[in-house]
């Protein structure tokens, strides 16, 4: 596999690592996916399903979109606002949480693109769903290596998170005592810290409250966790599926077609393109299909049914890359998405695993780190299921414009600076 990064890139990769640092398919609507619950199943959180029938009484069937919105989201009792979801207690683990490599790869790369632009002197590290600061935490470590390439440059870090119980996990972790909320509601931003470093330390309920300046955004497993439409054909078109009461179980949710078109279903059947606009394309009326691919639910690091226990599970989607394309419109350069064993190898994860095994004289932490790389390596695990995906300014691709004037002999243009990471270079 050939490495995709600049001479630059390299020298950042050896100065950092030179060193250690401390789908399943919905077949019909009757059927319920994902319905083997791990063994003493909880009782099904009252408040939530309490809120969600009162509401389908009140309105009559939800979209699966605004189900997922109220289940993860809802202010009150949200799975993401009420939750500490992470980690071997919780009900996931994500990639920065298996290994410190993770977070710091992606510093590196970073760092890297903040050369490529130019060296800006503000460099805003902006991250979506920050979980427990794991991800954020490791890039600040290598950010504080990097200081002496990172020059003058104004650092700061802004955290894009709803929930307020996430959020003290993560100030706890970046800014210890040296943090506080703020005192007015109409503040854009709702905590604010500085890390040990003097690095100061934002949070925000809303993307469009980040300061404008240079920024480099980091979203890991953000998108699967968006709200998504589901549609199922018929003979009458398509159709949205909804979630509605069950008359046989008051007490329980299930899936049903709406009888006639909804706004999302008639702005689907109005896509030109169709095959190319949704995930999965069948003649067999009985598949449905989704903007983003697979629903999914998880708690206690199993699979759960998505429409059991409300409030208490994760739920997930399969991201559609194409789709997000398409929403980037033409004024991006988009890269990807490529595997996460690929991007993690092209970024040089195996010479760091190597200097952290020298460095390393027990048995146990050797073993732990060896697994921890298979975890985000193999192609059984998240190797393969995993991808990465860029979206850049086009003029970061863009060939330099030759000289004006009289030309002596003619010389190709230089190609543009590689993006690390990425085999594959391309504009959208």
């Amino acid at each position: 596999m050939r490495a995709c990064f600049g001479v630059k890139t390299q020298l950042l990769i050896s100065r950092v690592f030179s060193r250690p640092s401390t789908a399943v398919r919905w077949r019909a609507v009757q059927t319920r996916l994902l319905c083997s619950p791990p063994t003493g199943e909880e009782k099904p959180q009252h408040s939530m399903l309490r809120h969600l029938t009162t509401k389908i009484k009140a309105t009559g069937p939800i979209p699966v979109a605004e189900y997922m919105r109220e289940v993860l989201t809802n202010p009150v009792t949200g799975y993401y606002v009420t939750n500490d979801m992470l980690g071997p207690e919780g009900d996931f683990i994500t990639s920065p949480e298996i290994s410190q490599i993770f977070g710091e790869l992606l510093a590196v790369w970073a760092v890297s693109e903040w050369m490529a632009a130019g060296r800006p002197e503000q460099l805003q590290l902006v991250e979506l769903g920050p979980g427990k600061g794991s991800l954020a935490s490791d890039v600040l470590r290598v950010f504080g290596q990097l200081r002496a390439v990172l020059g003058g440059a104004s650092v700061s870090l802004h955290l894009v998170e709803v929930s307020r119980a996430l959020s003290r996990l993560q100030a706890q972790s970046l800014t210890g005592s040296r943090g506080q909320e703020a005192h007015g509601e109409d503040e854009p931003a709702y905590r604010r810290g500085e890390t040990g470093a003097g690095l100061p330390v934002s949070w925000y309920r809303r993307l469009e409250d980040v300061p404008a300046g240079f920024s480099i955004f980091l979203a890991h497993e953000f998108f699967d966790a968006l709200p998504i439409h589901k549609f199922q054909r018929t003979q009458k078109g398509w159709r949205e599926v909804m979630v509605d009461i069950d008359p046989e179980k008051p007490d329980q949710l299930r899936f049903v077609v709406a009888p006639s078109p909804t706004l999302a279903s008639s702005t689907l059947v109005q896509v030109t393109d169709l095959e190319t606009q949704l995930h999965t394309h069948t003649a067999d009326t009985q598949e449905t299909l989704f903007w983003f691919g697979t629903r999914q639910g998880f708690k206690g690091h199993r699979l759960h049914d998505v429409l059991s226990s409300p409030g208490s599970a994760d739920l997930t989607a399969d991201v559609d890359f194409s789709f997000l394309r398409r929403m980037a419109g033409g004024g991006v350069a988009c890269l990807g998405p490529v595997p996460q064993r690929t991007f993690l190898k092209n970024m040089g994860i195996d010479s760091r695993m190597q200097v952290l095994l020298r460095s390393c004289g027990d048995a146990s932490t050797r073993q732990q780190l060896i697994a921890s790389y298979d975890v985000l390596t193999n192609p059984a695990k998240m190797g393969e299921r995993f991808r990465f995906f860029g979206l850049l300014h086009p003029r970061r691709l863009a060939r330099p414009a030759p000289p004006a004037g009289l030309k002596l002999e003619k010389k190709p243009s230089p190609a543009p600076l590689p993006v690390a990471g990425f085999t594959e270079l391309g504009l959208s």
